[in-house]
């Protein structure tokens, strides 16, 4: 790794809490949350159900476990998961849907993050007894593998349908939903709100140092509430931690515009050297997807060529990186990585 970093761009995961963060983390009214409750905890849930239109909420370490949660409550073992193949849960979660809920995927491969809804009412099982029930179909908005691409109102509105036609449950992994609702420019409750349950990170783009939550109906959190005991999640005094997060849902939304900015003049850039290396298309977001095979790297390979520069990132597949924009990748340090990037893949070319 080399002395001076151009920009961080492996994840919006690597950002920094704020000094208003770190103040209100400091100064925060706590009390035992697994006893009598924890003051701050109680606002930040209040505060995110309502947000996601939801009736409860509760504070969880991580959306890993925000989302083990969600399948925990609602399904039983040998029940089936509809999901989009490249799902976030399905490919970096350790298999917690099947090896602790039980679950078993049935996966649909989507375009740009999205699964046909005819297919998704064609796969929905019944049950039989030689046959799992489909119980829960899971959507992930923004998309993480597909480049941070949007599920919009009108798609979720039909998911949501489709679903209570088949008497099946939606969960959302939306753990980068903040995006969504900014780059399509809607309320966050019109992506959430006919979900049974919505799990949404204040470690990403929004920069708290930790956390998620899981949001539902009162009865179906009080249900996570003790699942969250069973596998270790109780907390005592997490006001420390949800303080950070009231003032990431109280200033940090909207700023989120500034790095969907700097994430297109990255993709436009890479695309006007060699535009077969981006699908400008697939950036709506904070995350742009080069492809490598064109310039006859893997991944790995351009990504460790890249960090030698100063631009860290990471390789996402045999021939492809992900570059994710955040509060700490100033519009200048985005542009300095752009020469950086453009710089390797022209010499590449020339090469």
């Amino acid at each position: 790794m080399p002395t001076t970093i151009v920009a961080d761009l492996r994840s919006d995961t690597v950002t920094k809490a704020t000094p208003e963060m770190r103040h209100a983390m400091a100064e925060a009214e706590v009390g035992d949350d697994i006893r009598e409750g924890d003051p701050t905890a109680q606002r930040l849930e209040a505060t995110a159900a309502e947000i996601t239109g939801q009736e409860a909420a509760v504070f969880c370490s991580s959306g890993t476990m925000g989302n083990l949660l969600a399948f925990m409550c609602h399904l039983r073992p040998g029940e089936e998961v509809i999901a989009e193949r490249d799902s976030h849960f399905l490919r970096y979660e350790s298999g917690g849907v099947a090896a602790i809920a039980g679950g078993i995927p049935r996966t649909i491969a989507g375009v740009a993050g999205r699964m046909e809804l005819g297919r998704v009412a064609a796969e929905a099982e019944a049950g039989t007894s030689h046959k799992p029930r489909t119980t829960l179909i899971v959507a992930e908005n923004t998309h993480n593998m597909a480049g941070g691409t949007c599920l919009d109102p009108g798609y979720m509105r039909q998911l949501w349908e489709i679903a209570r036609s088949h008497g099946i449950a939606v969960h959302l992994d939306g753990a980068r939903v903040w995006n969504a609702a900014v780059a399509l420019g809607v309320p966050v409750s019109s992506l959430t709100s006919g979900c049974q349950s919505v799990m949404v990170d204040m470690s990403k783009g929004l920069c708290a140092p930790y956390g998620s939550l899981l949001c539902g109906s009162a009865d179906f959190i009080g249900r996570a509430r003790g699942m969250r005991q069973r596998v270790g999640g109780g907390v005592r005094q997490i006001g420390h931690m949800a303080a950070a997060g009231l003032v990431a849902l109280e200033a940090m939304v909207e700023r989120l515009a500034e790095d969907h900015a700097n994430a297109r003049r990255l993709a436009e850039g890479i695309h006007q050297v060699s535009p077969e290396l981006v699908d400008l298309d697939l950036v709506q977001t904070n995350i742009v997807i080069v492809e490598t095979g064109p310039i006859g790297l893997s991944g790995a390979e351009f990504a460790t060529a890249l960090a030698d520069q100063g631009v860290l990132c990471h390789a996402t597949g045999a021939r492809r990186i992900r570059l994710v924009t955040h509060r700490d990748v100033s519009a200048d340090q985005a542009e300095r990585a752009l020469e950086v990037i453009a710089g390797l893949v022209q010499s590449l070319r020339d090469g």
